[in-house]
């Protein structure tokens, strides 16, 4: 007599992340309800550009964060995008393509695919050293053959376009800035939920091995080569259709889109925001666009400031404002936050010390060389200084080092405070273990 098992059907429940769909949901919110918050043409230009700058940061840390690959030359593809796009929008202002502006975007993404593909595929052939030194090697031809071909990339006057084209969809004409920004805001969150759909991939995993452990991943038989390759292609795509957006946003592009200063500011961006968290570069995009578009009209020295800034991040805090608040959101996680409020306060004011003597004296310096004809007076945070005189200096030069000491000494009570914490979390960590 046989016995036969009855099959069923195995079902697993598994329950739904709350935390991570409250996020998403909220991240969706912000988009859609941000231009109500900003309703002046300036700040929807900025919120527009911001958009932009998420999608491109975001490819980008496929490349630098999540492979461990340092790019020179990513605005190629970004910039090799937009033309694209411009060109495909002045074609459906002509009668001659029949595509909504809408889908222009896409037009970029493809573009950025196809030359990703292209050039992908000698750059990912090695890595380190070597591959950003081809990236920077590459960057530099394609900028230089922008003023070869004025025909596709339009000389020194770039190419211009309108956005104002083809059929009206429910009354979309993407002449209002606002109406442009969502659909920014719609490309922006597909993207962003599309590359964090990436890093749950098993490609996404490989090619977390393939930055961590090449060695290894070749052992287990596969092609490093590849997993890098296949990521440029999609990182192009994803830069590419940031680049077809910034050509519906501004309806002109020019050499400059693919030139190194672009390229350096993905990555000076992406690196302080943090490339090894996933929102880092979502906060690297904020920072680029306010240090871009309103620092430089605060000051002329603002170049200098974020270097300094780059600088110090480099040394105190190498995974960028997301790793810093990550761990003190470990912190609190704990109930331990509390315990450094006074430490963070006397930190940011001992900062702040040495921000403004040292400003101060950058301030006066930029004056006497670029601004010598307006006389040696110049404002500064409200008053009036001297620049010529010894008591502006003197005063700048004790603010500072009064600062200095003064943060010397708050950071040595910081990092007291800061391991008695991380021990307590530590001790209550083994505790929870034990239960």
């Amino acid at each position: 007599m046989h016995h036969t098992r009855e099959s069923r059907p195995n079902f697993h429940f598994k329950p739904w992340n709350v935390g991570r769909i409250l996020i998403w949901s909220l991240y969706a919110l912000l988009l859609g309800v941000a231009p109500l918050w900003w309703t002046s043409s300036f700040g929807q230009t900025m919120l527009s550009q911001i958009g932009i700058g998420i999608i491109v940061c975001l490819a980008y840390n496929v490349l630098l964060g999540q492979g461990g690959m340092l790019s020179f030359g990513h605005a190629v593809y970004s910039g090799l995008g937009s033309f694209l796009a411009i060109h495909t929008l002045n074609m459906v202002g002509a009668g001659t393509l029949g595509l909504p502006v809408s889908l222009v975007p896409l037009v970029g993404g493809l573009g950025g695919l196809f030359f990703a593909a292209v050039l992908g595929w000698v750059t990912t052939k090695k890595s380190g050293t070597t591959f950003a030194m081809i990236t920077l090697g590459v960057s530099e031809l394609v900028w230089s053959m922008s003023l070869m071909i004025p025909e596709f990339f339009g000389g020194e006057g770039g190419v211009s376009g309108n956005r104002v084209v083809g059929e009206k969809l429910l009354g979309i004409s993407f002449g209002p800035q606002i109406q442009v920004y969502y659909l920014i805001a719609v490309y922006c969150f597909i993207c962003t939920a599309a590359l964090f759909a990436l890093t749950r991939t098993p490609l996404g995993r490989m090619l977390n091995a393939v930055r961590d452990n090449p060695e290894r991943v070749e052992f287990i038989g596969y092609s490093t080569q590849r997993v890098r390759y296949l990521a440029f292609m999609i990182s192009g795509f994803f830069a590419g259709i940031s680049g077809g957006l910034a050509a519906i946003n501004f309806e002109i592009v020019t050499a400059e889109v693919v030139g190194a200063a672009r390229s350096g500011a993905y990555l000076l961006f992406v690196f302080l925001g943090g490339a090894t968290f996933f929102f880092g570069p979502i906060l690297g995009a904020v920072l680029m666009v306010v240090a871009l578009a309103l620092l430089s009209e605060i000051t002329k020295a603002w170049l200098l400031y974020l270097g300094l800034v780059f600088v110090l991040m480099v040394m105190y805090a190498p995974g960028g404002f997301a790793s810093l608040i990550m761990m003190n959101l470990r912190v609190a996680a704990f109930g331990k936050l509390r315990q450094l409020w006074t430490a963070y306060l006397a930190l940011g004011g001992a900062g702040a010390a040495v921000l403004l003597g040292v400003a101060a004296m950058i301030e006066m310096i930029y004056h006497l060389q670029l601004n010598a004809a307006l006389g040696p007076q110049l404002p500064f945070m409200g008053a009036m200084i001297d620049a010529s005189g010894t008591d502006a200096w003197a005063g700048a030069v004790f603010v500072t080092l009064t600062g200095v000491a003064l943060f010397e000494l708050a950071r040595r009570q910081f990092a007291r405070q800061w391991g008695e914490v991380q021990e307590d979390i530590e001790k209550e960590i083994k505790r929870r273990e034990t239960l």
